[in-house]
Parts: structure tokens; sequence; C-alpha cells
């Protein structure tokens, strides 16, 4: 019995010991987890919210192709609102966007990927692009086309 007794003892104390060894390091472990997910729901929350843009484009935007490119992206693969019209007779145009963040970045993307070239021949760059706030206006992407005379 006498034997028995320390060594209950020690082996007692030792786990006493090493589970308040461990347990800052479960603490510590929990709160980064926890710290973790809060950032997660923030950046969701972020993706989540509504932004609108202005993109000034210049190059080949005159002709159908890019311009059906453009609606086609916009619309429906990244399900986004606004338009896109020719404010003059040069070869610049401007597009207005408006959706949830992940999917107006997706799309500033393609149209900064298309720096290079979009189809045979036609090549266009983005000259700026403008953030402004949401107006709600637009129930889908339209492309607005010149009058003919």
């Amino acid at each position: 019995m006498y034997c028995k007794q320390p060594a209950i003892l020690a082996v007692v104390s030792l786990l006493l010991a090493v589970s308040h060894a461990f347990v800052p390091l479960v603490v510590s472990r929990n709160r980064q987890c926890r710290m973790h997910l809060e950032a997660e729901a923030t950046t969701s929350k972020e993706k989540d919210e509504i932004i609108a843009v202005r993109v000034y484009v210049e190059g080949d935007v005159q002709g159908g192709y890019y311009r059906c490119c453009v609606v086609n992206e916009a619309s429906k693969f990244r399900k986004l609102n606004g338009m896109m019209t020719n404010p003059d007779e040069t070869d610049k145009a401007e597009i207005y966007v408006e959706g949830k963040r992940q999917f107006v970045d997706g799309f500033l993307r393609w149209c900064k990927k298309a720096d290079k070239k979009i189809g045979m021949s036609q090549v266009v760059s983005v000259v700026k692009v403008v953030e402004e706030e949401p107006t709600g206006l637009y129930d889908s992407f339209y492309c607005k086309v010149k009058p003919e005379n």
C-alpha cells in the first residue's frame, strides 16, 4: 500500500501539471479559431456588399463583338446590372456595373485581362476605374447603341 500511493499521487500530479500546460494552448487555439471565423464572416459580408463601378475603356469598342462580350460577361456570367454606352465618336466607351463586390471584382479582372486581345484583331484597354454609390436604377445589363441616321 505504501508504494502504490506515492505512485498514484505522482501520476495525478503529473497529469495536473501536463493539463495546466495544455490549457493555455487550447485557449489560445480556440481564440485563434474564433478570430479566424470572425474574419471570414467579415470577408463574406464584404463579398456580398453591393457596389457600383464605372469603367472607362478605349480601343476597338465600336464593333458588336466586344459589346456582346461585355453584355454576356456582365449579365449572364456575373449577374450584374448596369449599362455600356459610347459617350462620343472616339474609340472610348463607358461601362457602369453594380452588384455584389465579388462579381464586380471578377468583372474588373475580366476587363483588365482584355488589355491583350479580345478577338481576332480587337484590342481594348481599361483607362480608368471609378467607384460610385449604387443607384439601383437597372434591373439587368443594357448596351446602348448609336441611333442610325
